[in-house]
């Protein structure tokens, strides 16, 4: 059996068999078990065969006598909730990867090498799945993510709630983060809940939807946004009939079109200077706000704020 169908054999009984202190997945341990280590010689000699020849039996051998290191760092992320056969098999595919880019001429062992690919492959899996917010993949973030917990077990702050501003503090100089990136993924770190979950065991207590409040628009004020943007939009036209055909031209240009042309283009088309246009454009606009202003009196209290302002 080649080295891929070695890897998904061995991957599909992981997780079938999940390895947990309770005793089970206790045949795919033994499994990988009966493969041998590596003595540094040899290890180097299936290196170089794989890097050079791409031996797939040499391939195979190394990264089935590093399966054991996948498990044993796999166990060390048990705590996120996650499936641990899953975390074995993201561990496994950091052996992979570590696999097609260790050199053996940089005289050091596979495992140094391969430990750092099997840990990120995992915390990327723990990090896709621990959300449906995304958490975030830059160094600092990864960091905060993997670090919090150990953080604040240093400082005794187990509650589950938000963390006290002296603790978030404490914490963001030892992670050298901003505190309130620790005060976020603090939060993150809950995982996401379900807005069906119940309050309480009580039948008759609801669930967390029932109590949410809608930040959206009542219809009401809906309609009153909307007569007032119509209002103000029926108020300009108004206003800028007050212009004469020069001065609409220039404030239409200057503040109502999508792409605004510059005093430059505008002093070319009217064969007049920038500063010429400037002023007739301060004039045009004057001419509008007073003319707006007339208008929003005549209009109701809310209107004549809005205008006003």
């Amino acid at each position: 059996m080649g080295i891929e169908g070695q890897f998904k054999s061995l991957t599909a009984q992981a997780r079938r068999e999940p390895v947990v202190a309770d005793g089970r997945g206790k045949s795919y341990l033994s499994d990988i078990r009966r493969f041998p280590m590596l003595e540094r010689d040899e290890e180097y000699r299936l290196a170089k065969r794989w890097r050079e020849q791409g031996d797939r039996d040499a391939g195979n051998q190394l990264v089935t006598s590093h399966m054991r290191l996948a498990v044993k760092v796999a166990m060390g992320y048990r705590g996120y909730g996650l499936p641990v056969a899953e975390i074995i098999s993201e561990g496994n595919v950091g052996l992979l990867l570590a696999l097609n880019r260790f050199d053996p001429e940089m005289g050091f062992r596979f495992a140094t090498y391969a430990i750092w690919w099997i840990r990120a492959s995992i915390q990327d899996y723990i990090l896709r799945s621990w959300s449906l917010v995304k958490i975030g993949t830059t160094t600092s973030q990864k960091k905060l993510f993997f670090k919090l917990r150990s953080a604040k077990s240093k400082i005794a702050a187990f509650e589950n709630g938000d963390l006290q501003p002296d603790q978030v503090a404490a914490i963001a100089k030892s992670l050298a983060v901003a505190d309130q990136d620790v005060i976020d993924m603090n939060r993150r770190l809950r995982g996401d809940k379900s807005i069906n979950t119940p309050l309480r065991d009580d039948d008759e207590a609801g669930e967390w939807q029932d109590y949410l409040v809608d930040q959206s628009p009542s219809p009401e004020a809906i309609v009153v946004a909307q007569d007032e943007k119509d209002h103000q939009h029926n108020a300009l036209i108004a206003a800028i009939d007050v212009l004469n055909d020069r001065e609409r031209r220039i404030f239409e240009a200057r503040h109502l079109a999508d792409e605004p042309l510059t005093l430059e283009q505008l002093a070319e088309q009217y064969n007049v200077s920038r500063e010429r246009v400037r002023q007739i454009e301060v004039r045009a606009f004057d001419k509008v706000r007073k003319a707006a202003k007339n208008i929003a009196a005549k209009t109701p209290a809310a209107m004549q704020a809005a205008w006003s302002a």
